[in-house]
């Protein structure tokens, strides 16, 4: 599994960061995402769907 995030579509709402702090932040000064682990272990993988389909503007894809 890969990821890759639009920094550009995302609005800073943080759901990513709640479902998988392990593989996403946030940035201090406007809140856009932070990719901790574009290749995370398969025990990620529950946590990274449920980031993607919470993004509230799709700024996470799954490849």
């Amino acid at each position: 599994m890969r990821i890759e995030t639009d920094k550009d579509l995302c609005c800073g709402a943080g759901t990513c960061v709640l479902a998988a702090p392990a593989v996403f932040d946030q940035n201090d000064e406007d809140g856009t995402v932070i990719l901790l682990d574009a290749a995370p272990g398969a025990e990620q993988r529950a946590a990274v769907m449920e980031a993607a389909e919470r993004c509230p503007t799709a700024a996470i894809r799954i490849v």
